[in-house]
């Protein structure tokens, strides 16, 4: 018979948006059949953001004093001077510069809540974004056969008194890389109107009610009772809150965009006490080959979704920030020189934000050499200084309290960089 996490593994349930008035009568009464769990204790949470398409870090936060850089980007080179006709950068510490798009960061910067780590990729040269991706999602660049993503060893990691269905949710349409593995987990795309799909099954892209009849006669009844109750656990609970009128706190304001939505959502499970602990959101369009823009244009819309739509997450959150840590991360960056068509084309290395007030913030950690040809990785590129893997492993070891980087990350024998504060 087929084992509880085997089929998690090949099967990963997830749950996303179709509408309720489309679940079938025989999952409702599988539902009505479960005991929801009780109120968990409260844990920290971290929240990860995947920024797909590689965003470029030197305009998100850019060297400004670079002189190299700027003859590099004729077009798209952005200076810190006030009193110019454009709208400068935000001056974090008189080398680097904060887009402008993304002021709503600047507080927490200031605060020292927010920290960058720059000059921050992975070791794997790749510039295929599925390549890069796959890698840094399973946390083990130089293995492309390894099963499991390390958010779901992380959560394996962690270890509970009591399982919850909720433990670990993605508000995407379907399971990330980074959720592959033994251990739960769930995607929702919607809280307020969502199905069940099984990750895999060709019949699952066919979301008609014989869909699930198929599954629910594929599935034996103890397999249902387990692997399926975590699902059909995670259901009831959600039906018990009226996520469609959720009214954010502190005067919160989400933008009307995916990521908005998703970071509102995982605003209103972790206000729901469900036991999560892990939560991951998707940002798309960053692969900014054309037109790329200055203090406007798409990535400038990107970045602003991007600040504005975590601040909104984090005011919310209002006496729950000091069990959050909110995370981003992407596959690459961009390179040091524009490109013929007003973008830039696959690079190496790029940045990540960190919000918490466990961080160790106000300042941009990592290195960044001067961008001269000779200190750039194939003479075009930002070279990688600093291995995703030292900040990952250093966000989870000191927010989560996990204390095994041979688990999560085995493959790296690294040093944390120091962009946490003590437990």
């Amino acid at each position: 018979m087929t084992s509880r996490r085997g089929f998690i593994k090949a099967g990963g349930l997830a749950l996303f948006g179709i509408g309720l008035g489309g679940i079938p009568s025989f999952l409702a009464d599988a539902v009505a059949g479960t005991t929801t769990p009780g109120l968990f204790k409260k844990k920290k949470i971290m929240v990860c953001i995947f920024q797909r398409g590689a965003m470029d870090g030197l305009m998100a936060v850019t060297p400004f004093t670079d002189q190299y850089l700027k003859a590099a980007r004729p077009g798209l080179f952005m200076t810190a001077a006030q009193g110019g006709k454009n709208k400068p950068l935000i001056d974090l510490d008189g080398k680097f510069g904060l887009h402008p798009s993304m002021s709503a960061f600047e507080p927490m910067f200031r605060e020292k809540r927010m920290a960058i780590v720059h000059g921050i990729g992975s070791p794997n040269n790749t510039r295929s974004h599925f390549d890069a991706q796959d890698y840094m999602e399973s946390g083990t660049p130089f293995n492309k056969g390894t099963a499991s993503g390390w958010l779901n060893r992380a959560v394996g990691l962690l270890g509970h008194d009591a399982a919850t269905p909720l433990q670990a949710v993605s508000l995407t349409s379907s399971l990330p890389r980074s959720f592959y593995g033994d251990n739960s987990a769930v995607a929702i795309k919607n809280l307020a109107d969502f199905n069940i799909q099984l990750k895999g099954n060709q019949a699952g892209a066919n979301m008609a009610s014989k869909s699930f009849e198929d599954l629910y006669d594929q599935t034996s009844s103890g397999l249902l009772k387990n692997t399926g109750k975590e699902s059909f656990d995670a259901v009831k609970m959600l039906q018990k809150t009226d996520t469609k009128n959720y009214k954010p706190e502190n005067n919160a304001v989400y933008p009307a965009t995916a990521l908005g939505n998703a970071l509102k959502q995982i605003a209103q499970l972790i206000k729901m006490d469900v036991g999560m602990e892990v939560a991951f959101a998707e940002s798309g369009g960053w692969d900014t080959h054309f037109n790329q823009g200055t203090e406007t244009g798409i990535f400038a819309r990107n970045v602003n979704d991007l600040s504005n739509s975590i601040m909104a997450f984090w005011t919310d959150m209002g006496r729950y920030q000091d069990e959050v840590t909110v995370m981003t991360m992407t596959e690459f960056g961009r390179t040091v020189a524009q490109n013929g068509t007003g973008g830039t084309d696959h690079g190496r290395a790029s940045c990540n934000f960190i919000l918490g007030n466990g961080v160790s913030g106000g300042m941009v950690h990592g290195l960044v050499n001067p961008l001269a040809k000779e200190n750039l990785e194939d003479g075009r590129d930002l070279a990688v200084t600093t291995d995703f893997r030292a900040v990952f492993s250093e966000v989870a070891d000191k927010h989560l309290g996990i204390h095994n980087d041979k688990v999560l990350f085995p493959d790296w024998v690294g040093k944390q960089i120091g962009v946490m504060r003590g437990v």
